[in-house]
C-alpha cells in the first residue's frame, strides 16, 4: 500500500531534506563500521598458510576455526537483536565493537588448534549482533522506497574491507618482526585495534532514533517520524509482530533458507579467495597477492552500488536478485576450467553476485517484519550465517571425498544456482511508500 503524503501530515520537501540529511550522517559512519567488521572476521583468509607452517593449523583445523565463527555468530545474533532494541543502537553496538575487537587482537596469541577455535567462536559470538543489529537500525531511520539504496550504501562496506583489508593485509604480513611479535601478530594487533577505536567513538556519534537526532531540524524530523510511524503501522498489519508467530512463519522460514544459501556462496569465496589468487599467480600470498585479490572487490563495488539503484527505480528486486545469483553460480562453474587472467574475471562475477546480491534480499524481510517480529526475524534471518560455517567445511569434505581439489567449488557453484531459483519463489515484493 502507498503512502499519500497528505496521511503523513508532513510536505515532500521537509522528508526529502529528511532523509538526505540522515543519509549523509549515517551511512557512511555505518559503512565503515561494517568495514572493521568484515575485515576483523575475513583477514584469518591471509595467515592461512602462515599459520599451517607456525602453528600447526592443518586445512582440516583451518576450516572448522573458520567456520566456528558462524556458530558464535548464529547462536547470538538473535538475543542481542533483542537486547539492542530494549537498550539502545547506540549502546549495544558500541559495546560490541569494543569486543570483538579485542577479541580479535587476542588472536595474535594463537599457538594451535584449542585457541584457534576458541577465539574464532568468541569473536563470532561478540560480532553476532552488529549486522543484525545494524539492518533493524536502519529500519529506524530509512522510509521503504530508499531501503534498498541505503542497504546499498551500507553493503559497500564488504568489498572497501576487501580492497583495502587486502593490500593493508598483505603489508603486514611482509613486515619483518618487531618488538617480539612477528607480521600475522601484528596483522591481528593493528586491525583489531581499529574496532575498538570505532566502537568508542560511536558511542559519541550515534542516536537511537530520529526523536533523540538534535542534528535534524524540527519540521524534517516530524516528517521522517511520521513516514517512519506509517510505515511500521502498515507493515503491523500485513506481517507478523510477536516472536511466537513470527518463528511460525513460513515466508520468514523461506528467508532464512536463502540467505543461508548466500552466505555458503559469500564465505566459501572469502575465506579461499587469497588461496586461489595465489594459485592462479603462482606466488606466496603477500602483498602482491593482496593486491590483486583487491581485483575482484573493486568490480564488487561497483556491483553493490548500482544494483539496488536500479532495483529500487524499478522496482524489481526479487528479479534482479534472482538473475545476480543465477550469474555467479555459473561463474562459478566456469572459473576452475579458466586460465589466470579469465580466471580473475569468473571470480569477479562470482563475487561480485554474492555481495550484491545482499542488498537487494534484505528489502524483502525488511518490508514484511514490524515491532519485535523485526528485531527477532531480521537475527532468526542472520542465523543463515551458519553458511559461513557449512562452506569452508563442505569444500573439505568434497574435495577430499570426489579426490578433486575443484569439487568443493562445484558443490558451492551448485547450491549458487540453486539458490537463484529460491529467490524466484519469493512471494510479493517489499512494500514502496510514496516520498
Amino acid at each position: 500500500m502507498n503512502l499519500p503524503l497528505a496521511a503523513l501530515g508532513t510536505s515532500d520537501s521537509a522528508l526529502n531534506r529528511a532523509t538526505s540529511r540522515t543519509v549523509k550522517r549515517l551511512a557512511p559512519f555505518l559503512m565503515l563500521m561494517y568495514v572493521v567488521s568484515f575485515l576483523d572476521r575475513s583477514n584469518i583468509g591471509f595467515v592461512k598458510q602462515v599459520l599451517e607452517r607456525s602453528e600447526g593449523i592443518s586445512e582440516g583445523v583451518y576450516a572448522l576455526g573458520a567456520g566456528l565463527f558462524f556458530v558464535g555468530y548464529s547462536l547470538c545474533g538473535f538475543p542481542s537483536n533483542l537486547i539492542l532494541h530494549k537498550v539502545g543502537a547506540k549502546k549495544w553496538l558500541a559495546i560490541l565493537m569494543v569486543g570483538w575487537g579485542a577479541v580479535s587482537m587476542a588472536t595474535m596469541f594463537v599457538t594451535g588448534p584449542a585457541s584457534f577455535y576458541f577465539l574464532r567462536f568468541l569473536l563470532g559470538v561478540l560480532e553476532a549482533g552488529f549486522f543484525p543489529g545494524a539492518i533493524l537500525y536502519l529500519t529506524y531511520w530509512f522510509p521503504n522506497s530508499i531501503r534498498g539504496r541505503i542497504l546499498g550504501l551500507f553493503y559497500l562496506g564488504v568489498p572497501l574491507a576487501l580492497i583495502f583489508g587486502g593490500p593493508l593485509s598483505g603489508l603486514l604480513l611482509e613486515m619483518p618482526p618487531f618488538l617480539g611479535l612477528q607480521s600475522w601478530q601484528w596483522m591481528f594487533l593493528v586491525e583489531g585495534f581499529m574496532a575498538v577505536v570505532l566502537g568508542l567513538f560511536a558511542f559519541w556519534y550515534l542516536d537511537d532514533r530520529p526523536s533523540n537526532a538534535s542534528w535534524l531540524p524540527a519540521e524534517e524530523r516530524h516528517a521522517l517520524e511520521n513516514t517512519l510511524t506509517l510505515e511500521e503501522e502498515e507493515r503491523s498489519s500485513a506481517g507478523p509482530t510477536k516472536l511466537l508467530p513470527m518463528f511460525r512463519d513460513l515466508r520468514v522460514m523461506h528467508f532464512l533458507l536463502i540467505y543461508a544459501l548466500i552466505q555458503t556462496s559469500t564465505y566459501g569465496a572469502v575465506f579461499y579467495l587469497p588461496a586461489e589468487i595465489s594459485a592462479l599467480m603462482h606466488r606466496p600470498v603477500g602483498i602482491e597477492v593482496g593486491l590483486v585479490s583487491a581485483i575482484p572487490w573493486i568490480f564488487t563495488l561497483a556491483a553493490v552500488y548500482l544494483l539496488p539503484h536500479l532495483a529500487d527505480k524499478f522496482h524489481r528486486h526479487r528479479q534482479l536478485a534472482s538473475l545476480t545469483l543465477l550469474i555467479s553460480g555459473c561463474a562459478s562453474f566456469a572459473f576452475p576450467a579458466c586460465g589466470a587472467g579469465m580466471g580473475l574475471v569468473m571470480l569477479s562475477l562470482a563475487v561480485g553476485g554474492f555481495i550484491a546480491v545482499q542488498p537487494l534480499f534484505w528489502t524483502f524481510p525488511t518490508g514484511y517484519l514490524a515491532d519485535r517480529a523485526a528485531a527477532g526475524g531480521i537475527a532468526v534471518i542472520g542465523m543463515g550465517n551458519l553458511g559461513g560455517f557449512l562452506a569452508p567445511n563442505l569444500k573439505v569434505w568434497a574435495d577430499q571425498h570426489f579426490g578433486s581439489q575443484h569439487a568443493g567449488l562445484y558443490l558451492l557453484a551448485a547450491l549458487t544456482v540453486l539458490n537463484a531459483g529460491l529467490i524466484a519463489l519469493v512471494r510479493g515484493r517489499p512494500a514502496q511508500s510514496t516520498t
